[in-house]
């Protein structure tokens, strides 16, 4: 009798999601793994994966962060899990805290804050609150594709809005253009700025990639669309991945600034913990003839390993590959100009949420 092991059925991409696999998250005690057993005869047999949506009871929805490696100090995550599912997103380790896997499951079991706005409004007239931009949807994107039925991130930044608290956002979706009245309100005042993710030009290698995020030619739109609406907006060339969409930094910079982009960043891919063995299993999948080279590059760049953790390395990456993608990016930027960046963000104009034991006023306004 053959070793079950040796009748491990490879994962087969599954359709409209990033990963082929649910491997299990790093604190189960178990592990398991899909064997042929002569019931099922492969992956391509199973169901289509829908998406559900949990409560998240979180009681704090502010999130502070000392990472020198970013531009903000605390953010505001709508959502756990995306159901874009970007097949290397730093955030899938996340679900483990949860018990489910970073894989399938973090595309399509979602958490949310239905009382978020409510809980940000408190946060924001605590005693001692110091305003400092809020980036919004950092772990993962506030405007992914079930926001447009729950609006959780509108109303999100109606709070804002109403407080005049600065926002800033990193997406990329399309959807974002529903918010374009409140976002330019706020721009006018200068209390919002947008970074829109741009991986590649490509929207074949984008639909592998980033299966239920915008095409590229979306995300462009958009882009020109918050340009025009005076809000201030930059794109990201994120994650850069070595040999796979590396050779489009300066295509896909000169793209966005057609467009209306005004600055630029970039990335460099990050596997930590469990997106190490599902983004190889996706290299493998949809790239095999690369797959190596792409691993290669990523050792060469971490010291042997394909992702080092410490801050100023992480996102960069070090040595003569990241060398040359920093100079590329730098030579790119400006010629395009885009190496000013945005305009900073306004906090003078905040306004403290009223507290429950405030005394009224002598007239009671």
């Amino acid at each position: 009798m053959n070793d079950d092991r040796d009748c491990a059925i490879v994962p087969a991409p599954r359709k409209g999601r990033g990963t082929a696999s649910n491997r299990t998250g790093r604190f189960e005690s178990l592990t398991h793994e899909r064997v042929a057993d002569g019931w099922t005869a492969s992956f391509d047999d199973l169901p289509p994966l829908r998406t559900t949506l949990g409560v998240d009871k979180a009681r704090r929805v502010i999130s502070r962060n000392r990472s020198p490696d970013v531009a903000f100090s605390q953010s505001v995550n709508p959502y756990r899990g995306c159901e874009h599912g970007c097949s290397y997103c730093f955030a899938r380790p996340t679900h483990a805290y949860l018990g489910l896997s970073p894989g399938l499951d973090f595309e399509t079991r979602l958490f949310h804050k239905p009382d978020a706005p409510a809980r940000l409004a408190e946060e924001l007239g605590r005693r001692g609150y110091a305003c400092s931009p809020i980036a919004l949807g950092i772990n993962t994107d506030a405007y992914q594709p079930v926001e447009r039925r729950v609006g959780l991130t509108r109303r999100l930044l109606e709070v804002l809005w109403a407080h005049r608290h600065p926002v800033s956002i990193v997406t990329k979706s399309a959807l974002i253009e529903r918010d374009l009245e409140v976002l330019s309100a706020m721009a006018s005042e200068g209390l919002a700025q947008v970074f829109m993710s741009v991986t590649t030009l490509d929207p074949v290698l984008a639909r592998g990639l980033e299966p239920r995020a915008a095409t590229p030619a979306r995300r462009l739109e958009a882009i020109a669309r918050l340009a025009a609406a005076g809000i201030p907006c930059g794109v990201l060339f994120a994650p850069t991945i070595p040999a796979l969409n590396d050779h489009e930094l300066e295509r896909v910079l000169r793209a966005a600034r057609e467009a209306g982009a005004s600055a630029a960043g970039y990335v460099m891919l990050r596997l930590p913990r469990e997106v190490k063995p599902l983004f190889t299993e996706w290299l493998k999948t949809h790239v095999p003839g690369r797959a190596e080279h792409v691993l290669s590059l990523l050792r060469q760049m971490h010291g042997g390993r394909e992702y080092e953790s410490e801050f100023g390395v992480r996102m960069r990456g070090r040595g003569p590959y990241a060398d040359l993608i920093a100079q590329r990016f730098r030579i790119a930027s400006r010629r395009e100009g885009l190496d000013r960046g945005l305009p900073p963000l306004d906090c003078s104009r905040f306004r403290v949420p009223a507290r429950a034991e405030d005394q009224l006023d002598l007239f009671g306004q």
